[in-house]
């Protein structure tokens, strides 16, 4: 047991990447997320576009499903990937208590680490709006896009930890950060923290 972790999962467009980044340095922790690409890639040998995709969303299969796939080195890499996904994330676990972003960090760590698992979620008009002001305009509609990407990040979560994607019984807390706010949310998930590591 290294300290309490936070696990921040979060739909697509509901800012829980910025969220997790702000509770981090409010905490004064290491924020783990697109880190933990760069070392899956630095010890695989694949590029981190490509395990960036595989990393977090699918269409279909997954770990288990992917091995009945006809094409078996997509399989193997799929594996591959999320095993050495866990090992990364375990040994950065292991380093002292800090902030994951995704990645299926909550299921990876929830046996052997004193986790505070949040959820992050807006509705579908904030987060269409805000796709388009931080990721620009696109030829598919931002409504369309965001369908997509929650069914893809659904798929992978819940193929991978053969748990549902967004149900609050695999989380401490969950937040509505259209409602609340970006820089509210990162204050309520860091003074639950602060209170929660006091107490023990």
């Amino acid at each position: 047991m290294t300290g309490k972790i936070i696990t921040i999962s979060r739909q697509f467009g509901s800012g829980g990447h910025s969220i997790a980044e702000m509770t981090a340095q409010k905490l004064g922790l290491e924020r783990y997320g697109r880190e933990i690409i760069e070392q899956i890639s630095a010890r695989s040998g694949f590029a981190e576009d490509y395990v960036n995709e595989q990393s977090e969303s699918a269409d279909a299969g997954g770990i288990f499903g992917a091995i009945a796939s006809t094409d078996y080195y997509e399989s193997s890499n799929r594996i591959a990937i999320w095993t050495e996904q866990c090992k990364v994330i375990r040994e950065m676990a292991d380093k002292g208590p800090c902030v994951f972003v995704g990645r299926c960090a909550d299921y990876v760590l929830k046996q052997d680490y004193d986790l505070l698992r949040v959820f992050i979620y807006a509705d579908m008009e904030y987060r269409a709006d805000r796709i388009v002001r931080v990721y620009g305009q696109s030829d598919i509609k931002p409504e369309k896009r965001l369908k997509e990407k929650d069914k893809r990040r659904a798929a992978y979560y819940e193929i991978y930890t053969d748990q549902k994607f967004g149900d609050p019984k695999n989380y401490d807390l969950c937040l509505n950060s259209g409602r609340i706010g970006l820089e509210e949310s990162a204050e309520l998930i860091a003074d639950l923290y602060r209170k929660l590591t006091k107490a023990e």
